[in-house]
């Protein structure tokens, strides 16, 4: 099965960050383990979709999807809590949402392990 790695185009973010386009303004900064996540779902085959907002990944596997927070383990435990925008998001969203901190725990979420 193909991946679907993807991201948002550049222009698409700039034109979000300017206010401009449709969608949230945002500039979040993607975190140091993230890339290394993103590589560990694809290699059991999931589809990941790097979106950045409301969450950093979309990922489908054998049939679900889920939507990650990805937080560094390296950082102190302040700057690991979900924004504002995101706490509200998680009390709001009925579907699967998780945040994840190493790619054995994004792991275990999509294969239930």
């Amino acid at each position: 099965m193909a991946t679907l790695r993807k991201s948002l185009s550049p222009q698409t973010v700039l034109k979000r960050r300017q206010g401009g386009g449709k969608g949230p303004r945002y500039g979040k900064r993607v975190d140091a383990n993230q890339l290394e996540i993103v590589e560990a779902l694809e290699a059991i085959s999931c589809d990941v979709l790097e979106i950045g907002w409301p969450l950093d990944l979309l990922v489908g596997y054998r049939g679900r999807n889920w939507l990650l927070e990805i937080k560094d383990p390296k950082k102190p435990p302040s700057e690991r809590e979900l924004t504002g925008e995101e706490q509200g998001f998680f009390s709001l969203w009925r579907g699967q949402k998780v945040m994840v901190e190493t790619v054995d725990e994004a792991i275990a979420v999509v294969t239930g392990g």
